[in-house]
């Protein structure tokens, strides 16, 4: 008499287990098979040219004279630190990225404010928000030339306005104004997408904690200071974050508009390794220039990283 096992009987179970692990180990390959090229693209195209980097900084690399690399132990960097021009260099960057960061963020946040609030059209102006942020870099600064030109500038035509200024500014010539509008069309290309965050982050506060702050009496600005920003907390710092480091490592606008100067007002270090490089043919020192860009970019991700991470532990 033959006997066959049914699905819930103890002996269909037990073999229905012995017949289960060879299908789960399948399973299991699945996520590894998956991640495999992204793993391949990271090693190829950052591991890889940033390992290349670093080795290269402490090596004498002489591209012109067909020579291999020769090896200088730490003489990139001993130049680098006893030359005042990087200092100057990095003071440039840091100032840089600190206004881009207030001007960016900031303008992020208020209009973040403003189309959290409801009014006509809302819808189609949130789309024209983003506009910025989606035209891309070089015709952006083109136009802007064109704007701040001296000869034919419309913004010359508007300044020219303003009681006692009878001639047309040189915006790109003069260093600090060189910095304002450096500074302003790099703002203005990004915050759209700072305040798109923002405006996400807004969206997720309960209406609850509103309600009972204004029947407590609270004005508007108590409101912002003890409901929405504590609320959008961490947007705000991963948006900080990420603000400083995308201006650290901004080239094309500079590039374009001033390319790096007058007198070297607008040369940060991303500009400074270009011309290190591709200008006087020195890669060895823009290696090292470019090690201590991704050191300072490194210590930037690392301590939001730290600040996360302890704000998570206090707040479980």
């Amino acid at each position: 008499m033959s006997y066959r096992a049914d699905a819930s009987s103890p002996a269909g179970q037990m073999s229905q287990a012995k017949a289960a692990p060879p299908a789960r180990r399948r399973l299991h390959l699945l996520p590894y098979i998956l991640v495999l090229p992204i793993i391949l693209y990271e090693v190829a195209l950052v591991v890889y040219p940033i390992t290349q980097g670093i080795l290269g900084s402490f090596q004498q690399i002489e591209l012109a004279a067909n020579r291999p690399p020769r090896w200088v132990g730490l003489d990139n960097y001993q130049r680098m630190f006893s030359d005042p021009a990087f200092w100057k260099v990095m003071q440039t960057t840091l100032v840089f990225t600190v206004l881009v960061i207030v001007v960016a963020v900031g303008a992020g946040l208020v209009t973040a404010l403003l189309f959290n609030r409801p009014f006509p059209l809302r819808p189609a102006a949130r789309a024209s928000l983003m506009l910025p942020w989606a035209f891309p870099e070089v015709p952006v600064v083109m136009i802007f030339i064109w704007i701040l030109s001296p000869q034919f500038g419309v913004v010359n035509l508007l300044v020219r306005w303003i009681p006692g200024v009878t001639q047309n500014p040189q915006w790109l010539q003069v260093p600090w104004l060189a910095m304002m509008w450096v500074v302003l069309i790099a703002s203005w290309k990004a915050f759209p997408f700072y305040s798109l965050v923002i405006l996400a982050a807004l969206q997720s506060v309960p209406q609850e904690l509103y309600e009972a702050a204004k029947v407590d009496g609270a004005s508007p600005l108590q409101l912002f200071w003890n409901i929405t920003i504590p609320s959008i907390r961490s947007t705000l710092e991963l948006l900080v974050v990420l603000a400083s480091i995308f201006s650290f490592k901004q080239f094309v606008i500079i590039y374009l508009m001033t390319g790096g100067g007058p007198s070297g007002a607008t040369e940060t270090i991303v500009m400074r390794i270009f011309n290190t490089a591709f200008r006087f043919y020195d890669y060895s020192y823009a290696t090292a220039l470019g090690v201590a860009g991704f050191v300072v970019s490194l210590v930037i991700a690392i301590f939001f990283i730290v600040l996360q991470s302890r704000r998570a532990r206090e707040n479980a």
